[in-house]
């Protein structure tokens, strides 16, 4: 008798399983449609304006396009399901499906166990993106952008036009502008160049200048020639004027430069190759890409316990919070790789202590969720348990 109701109670379980799964699929695709549409098409209005900025050509846009749908899927991917299996469990109290189910001794720690194959699956194809699919989309849009960065770095300089840097601190005019045989040069004739800061203002006239990159310290500089320099030095009646012949004025630390390019190389390289590499970006790195797969596991049990509501209540309460929840743990993920990147945070304790710090509040949340119910929701599982060193 205790065997076939161990049977029956077997078959139901895998039925009920089945159906909260195929619930939580079908939220998810809706999810994650509407938030793809938002997100990928937001992105694709930002491309278009880079694409114009950056002077990146109108075929490659789509590439571009596809590059970051690449890198934002993980963190869409987890959302998506998060916000599915809040909405399904609300779902199911609040058609009084989960009453009866919780009557069989089903609660909480049972739906989890229902929804493992689903997050087991979810989570190799996140950690498949954020190690492999995604470092390899950023080190191709790093080619693509670098590609056009060496034909189109110094052509913001329009010929015969007052071109406003820095938020107007610098005036810059060229009467002619040409560029020769080298990418890493552009030669100017009749140049105006206005600096403005809190301590001084510089104007400076030439009758040519070149622009180009030292190879070796990848600094950029104008060398303008036959010019004068005028400095007006603020709380002082007299100017400096200096003429020379030829003066190198740098525009562009190439120490700037050099960390940039270092930050996105270490985007694109292979995540394997991070874990023989030391530094702190390379630290930041790969706990980044290993965050979203293990965040998906820790908020797929949280969304299990903000999806339980009561019957008369509204679903809209737990998935406020669980945006807001999920908003705050990527937060938090962001701030501790930028601390650990600037060497504010040891990357021991890193992005582990974010995880650790969520993991906890789920935990006291499971606890406090089912203390009422504890005594009666896993009678069935006791029970089963039982039955199966008996047999």
């Amino acid at each position: 008798m205790k065997r076939a109701l161990l049977n029956i109670f077997k078959y139901q379980s895998t039925l009920i399983a089945r159906y909260i799964t195929r619930i939580v699929v079908t939220l998810f695709f809706a999810v994650i449609l509407i938030i793809g549409l938002i997100v990928f098409g937001n992105q694709f209005v930002l491309i278009a304006q880079d694409s114009i900025e950056l002077g990146v050509p109108i075929q490659e846009l789509m590439s571009l396009a596809y590059y970051n749908m690449t890198r934002d899927f993980p963190f869409i991917f987890s959302l998506s399901l998060f916000l599915a299996i809040i909405l399904a469990v609300s779902q199911l109290y609040k058609n009084s499906e989960a009453i009866v189910m919780n009557s069989l001794g089903l609660g909480d720690k049972q739906f989890i166990i229902f929804l493992r194959p689903l997050v087991i699956v979810s989570f190799i194809i996140i950690l498949f993106l954020t190690t492999t699919a995604v470092p390899w989309s950023k080190q191709q849009k790093n080619l693509i952008e670098e590609a056009n960065k060496n034909a189109s770095e110094f052509t913001f300089i329009k010929e015969g036009e007052f071109e406003e840097f820095k938020d107007g601190e610098i005036v810059f005019y060229a009467s002619e502008s040409s560029t020769p045989d080298s990418e890493a040069e552009q030669n100017m004739e009749e140049i105006f160049i206005s600096a403005r800061s809190e301590k001084n203002s510089i104007i400076v006239l030439a009758s040519e200048a070149i622009k180009f990159t030292n190879p070796e310290t990848k600094n950029v500089y104008l060398r303008l020639k036959d010019g004068t320099r005028y400095q007006d030095i603020t709380g002082n009646k007299s100017k400096v004027i200096l003429n020379f012949d030829q003066y190198d004025l740098q525009i562009i630390s190439g120490d700037m430069l050099n960390t940039v390019t270092q930050y996105t190389a270490i985007q694109g390289i292979k995540t394997l190759e991070l874990f023989n590499r030391e530094g702190l970006l390379v630290n930041a790195e790969l706990q980044w890409r290993l965050s979203a797969p293990i965040s998906l596991l820790i908020l797929s049990v949280l969304g299990v316990l903000l999806g339980k509501t009561s019957p008369r209540s509204g679903r809209s309460i737990g998935l406020l919070i669980g945006i807001v929840i999920f908003m705050l743990y990527n937060n938090g993920l962001l701030i501790a790789k930028s601390s650990i990147e600037r060497g504010e945070l040891n990357p021991i304790i890193g992005l582990w202590s974010v995880h650790l710090s969520v993991l906890l509040l789920t935990l006291i949340f499971y606890q406090l969720r089912n203390r009422k119910h504890s005594g009666y929701l896993d009678k069935m599982s006791i029970f089963i348990n039982k039955e199966k060193k008996h047999a």
